[in-house]
């Protein structure tokens, strides 16, 4: 069985232009055209935390559904970060995971189900202290441990500048942590702060950064995604 996984950090819809287009947006996630999709700043950050992608367009216009992890009637997900996935992929439970922090970071979990296969997803936003990301990323590990063992993916903005030391040492060891090229800032990428972490379960088939006209423009991240093989899926 093989997946497209994507994480993309979209700046409350607002482009490099100043411009808040939702419509953007989601024209760069059906260029990716992956199959299960991390958001962040996904929400607006303060009052009732509003979507800045109308639940209607997803629905409407996209072959995607929003997991729903919510925790405000308005938001699509916790702290900004939200889960897409294909409308033929059953949700089986979704949460926000608890993370410790001071800035408005989170991160959010959700077991799915893709032919007769439990994967577990987790999408996140982590902190711009070194020292509080290798406690959320402690945190997230802790929490997947605990769960039912099953193929996991976990990616997001990880606000970590170093290419392989700092937070990153954090995962846990049989955890692998994947770069997909430089992300940040869209305009001229320098850095590798959008991570796909993966467990052992899963073979890289491919990955990359998604660098388009529009995705060039849209947010000031650009997207990263990896295809990914399951081992001995059922």
């Amino acid at each position: 069985m093989q997946l497209t996984f994507a994480s993309y950090n979209i700046h409350k819809a607002v482009g490099l232009d100043r411009r808040r287009d939702p419509d953007r947006i989601l024209s760069v996630l059906r260029e990716i055209g992956a199959d299960v999709i991390a958001l962040q700043e996904a929400d607006r950050r303060f009052g009732s935390r509003e979507s800045v992608l109308p639940r209607a367009a997803i629905d409407e216009h996209t072959p995607w559904k929003v997991v729903p992890v919510g925790m405000r009637p308005l938001s699509m997900g916790w702290h900004g970060n939200a889960l897409l996935v294909r409308r033929d992929i059953e949700v089986i439970a979704a949460r926000a995971v608890p993370l410790p922090t001071l800035e408005p970071r989170g991160a959010i979990c959700a077991d799915l189900e893709v032919m007769d296969q439990r994967l577990r997803v987790v999408g996140m936003h982590l902190d711009l202290s070194g020292l509080r990301r290798r406690h959320q990323i402690e945190a997230i590990c802790r929490h997947a441990e605990g769960q039912l063992p099953c193929p996991t993916v976990m990616m997001g903005d990880l606000n970590e500048w170093s290419a392989e030391a700092g937070a990153l040492r954090a995962f846990a060891g049989d955890l692998t942590v994947l770069a997909p090229g430089r992300s940040f800032p869209a305009r001229r990428p320098m850095a590798q702060l959008d991570r796909v972490i993966v467990s052992p379960d899963w073979t890289v088939e491919a990955l990359g950064v998604h660098h388009s006209a529009l995705s060039a423009v849209a947010s000031d991240h650009l997207p990263v995604w990896a295809r990914l093989q399951l081992h001995d899926a059922a």
